[in-house]
């Protein structure tokens, strides 16, 4: 039976081998994320100035229920876009009973600080959400998530999120409450995809790196020591 322990050298192998930047992001989940990033606030901005708040808000919903069926189609969980999901029929009712353009674009707003806090709120408590996801990419072992060097990487991965997510947030509470809706959008989209994908890519080089010279697991990543497994 292989041993469990030599996937985190296969895992870290294959990603150094992948080419970590924000370009080859764009070409992978890339397109994906910014059709669940983007598209429905730009279906919504049309419909809205076509045909109103509800039309805008029906063509929202639209776009965000036909990529999580498409996700579905395809074989895919479709995490995202079933977050995605609830996240808009949440909006859908707030913007309906305020019949406000406002109050519609507001929840993702405060659901995006609420992640901030968690990844803060993981840090302090020594469970780095930014480990936990990881896992669901690369098969680290038990001992491996246990360890200080796990712990010190992604924590360090999770408070870039938490200062990425809360200050977006921030930035974007303000638009709403004293600029316009266009502002709002366009502010919206240039700090969403783009910084997503460049904090992507350094989260994924950043923990390359710090394996590779962590005291623990370096001396099994190197060319010498890969294939000999780890805390044997």
């Amino acid at each position: 039976m292989p041993d469990p322990e030599d996937g985190l050298t296969a895992a870290i192998g294959r990603a150094e081998r992948q080419q970590v930047s924000v370009g080859a992001l764009l070409l992978g989940s890339g397109p994906r994320f910014a059709r669940d990033a983007v598209g429905p606030v730009l279906g919504f901005y049309v419909g809205w100035r076509l045909g109103g708040l509800a039309t805008g808000i029906a063509v929202a919903t639209g776009i965000t229920v036909a990529a999580f069926l498409w996700e579905r189609r395809h074989g895919r969980a479709g995490l995202v876009a079933g977050i995605g999901l609830v996240i808009a029929l949440g909006q859908a009712l707030v913007g309906l009973l305020s019949g406000s353009a406002k109050w519609y674009l507001a929840p993702p707003v405060i659901i995006n600080a609420a992640y901030g806090l968690a990844f803060l709120g993981s840090v302090l408590i020594r469970r780095p959400l930014a480990g936990a996801l990881a896992t669901e990419t690369y098969p680290f072992p038990p001992q491996v998530q246990a360890s200080s060097t796990f712990i010190h990487t992604f924590s360090h991965v999770s408070i870039v999120w938490a200062v990425y997510l809360l200050g977006r947030s921030a930035l974007r509470l303000v638009i709403l409450i004293r600029g316009t809706v266009e502002g709002f959008i366009a502010v919206n989209i240039l700090t969403g995809f783009p910084f997503t994908a460049a904090i992507m890519a350094w989260s994924v080089w950043y923990g390359v790196r710090a394996f590779r010279r962590s005291e623990e697991f370096g001396r099994y990543l190197t060319p010498e020591g890969e294939g000999s497994g780890l805390v044997r």
